[in-house]
């Protein structure tokens, strides 16, 4: 059964335990990735978001609509095959972290930034022994490499599942602390998403909203709330 047949022609679909997991069939039939290894997941709570997804299609399979189910499939496919090469991808966003890159004025957004992301900061530190230094302006600026090194840490201690939704966590955000932060439940998802929107909530205020920037930012957020969603029901 492919990961992405073009028409609904099954009537029953069932989730069972499968190894050391869980897995879904459409008539009998297990699912597979897009790559046709077996779409087997390790909670049985994700195994029944990917069969309502998969019950909820009526005609035509729209994968735009089954976002667990294409996260599942990126796990399998993607990150379990390059565990380390995503890990390192994302972990290099330390050095360059949204929160440590502020404006250097106007004083209002100055002081926006700091009340938003020193808290944020702090928690990293706490949390992981990372001490990343804020710093003004966009230029550059080297953090401290055993800092860096603990963040590394964490990421590659992530399994497939976790690393697949974390990644979105983090090239949505733009920041590895957002994404540590939404993952171990700092801060409520939609917290950390307006947290991540400071310049661009600014930006709004003093110039008016763009429709189109408008659109594609609902959509970011989607991905945001969904990536974060996956990442509970990984565990």
């Amino acid at each position: 059964m492919s990961g992405w047949a073009k028409k609904v022609f099954w009537k029953e679909t069932t989730v069972e335990a499968e190894g050391d997991g869980f897995t879904v069939r459409l008539d009998g039939r297990a699912l597979k990735t897009p790559a046709k290894a077996s779409l087997v997941v390790p909670t049985q709570e994700m195994a029944e978001a990917i069969a309502e997804e998969w019950r909820a299609q009526d005609g035509e399979v729209d994968p735009t609509s089954m976002p667990v189910t294409r996260s599942a499939n990126a796990a399998i496919d993607k990150v379990a095959v390059q565990h380390a090469e995503v890990a390192d991808m994302l972990a290099e966003y330390g050095g360059s972290d949204l929160l440590c890159y502020r404006a250097t004025s106007p004083e209002e957004l100055v002081a926006r930034q700091a009340n938003a992301w020193d808290p944020l900061l702090r928690w990293a530190e706490q949390e992981f022994g990372a001490k990343l230094v804020p710093v003004a302006g966009i230029m550059h600026q080297p953090q401290d490499e055993a800092s860096l090194e603990r963040l590394r840490s964490a990421v590659h201690a992530l399994d497939n599942f976790e690393l697949a939704a974390f990644h979105d966590l983090v090239s949505i955000s733009g920041s590895l602390v957002l994404g540590f932060a939404a993952a171990r439940e700092f801060r409520a998802p939609e917290e950390i998403w307006a947290l991540s929107r400071i310049d661009e909530t600014w930006q709004e205020e003093q110039w008016g909203v763009d429709e189109e920037a408008a659109e594609q930012a609902e959509v970011k957020f989607r991905a945001f709330l969904n990536a974060e969603r996956f990442f509970k029901m990984s565990h």
